[in-house]
């Protein structure tokens, strides 16, 4: 009997150690994408990284992918390496490889439909056009999973949207997107942490009703 308890008691201890989430940005690889709207996703990644202590240098599942423990949740963060529209299968080999559920995934990606600075967190739904999210929803077969959407704007006059996102950020964008990237990841590090729903109370409001 005592032999069971304390079995018991080791399992508790260990038991979040077997929690894994799975933290990915979205953009575009390469270079000349770096700092273009539609990469805020893989921008927010690397912030968390660097918040983790972790750096990107392995390729899994057609991802950049890094390792990180936070309160003993284990953290894969990933950046698919397939080009924005093919973000699912990335994504859905590396849900399956790790066997996430999709409560535990957190998807970042950039929404024109948003004010530039504005994050917004849910934890279900369609992809609102964003044609990584429509790929990721293909793949997953669900929309059941969380997803973090980090407002870049609309393009202004006649602008298309797809060369609006393909434009890097401009200078006097700076500042507030350095607090928008801080933002997300105290978004996503409160959703580890706590759960969507305590994310979404704090961040799903204006940036400067502060947080």
């Amino acid at each position: 009997m005592k032999h069971m308890q304390q079995l018991f008691q080791r399992l508790r201890q260990t038991a979040p150690n077997d929690i894994t989430y799975l933290i990915a940005g979205l953009g575009n690889p390469g270079r000349k994408y770096r700092n273009n709207r539609h990469n805020i996703g893989f921008m927010a990644a690397d912030r968390l990284a660097s918040r983790l202590g972790c750096e990107f240098t392995r390729l899994q599942q057609k991802a950049l992918v890094c390792d990180a423990r936070l309160d003993g949740r284990k953290i894969i963060l990933a950046k698919p390496q397939t080009y924005m529209n093919n973000s699912g299968q990335a994504i859905g080999a590396l849900v399956r490889f790790y066997k996430i559920p999709l409560e535990n995934l957190l998807v970042i990606y950039d929404d024109v439909d948003l004010p530039f600075g504005t994050l917004r967190l849910r934890p279900a739904g369609g992809s609102g056009g964003q044609k990584g999210m429509q790929s990721i929803i293909q793949h997953l077969h669900s929309e059941q999973f969380p997803r973090l959407r980090l407002g870049i704007g609309r393009p202004p006059g006649r602008m298309q949207t797809a060369d609006y996102v393909l434009q890097d950020f401009p200078q006097s964008q700076a500042e507030e997107l350095e607090i928008m990237l801080e933002r997300a990841a105290d978004a996503a590090l409160l959703f580890i942490e706590q759960g969507i729903e305590a994310a979404m109370t704090r961040y799903n409001r204006s940036p400067h009703d502060g947080s």
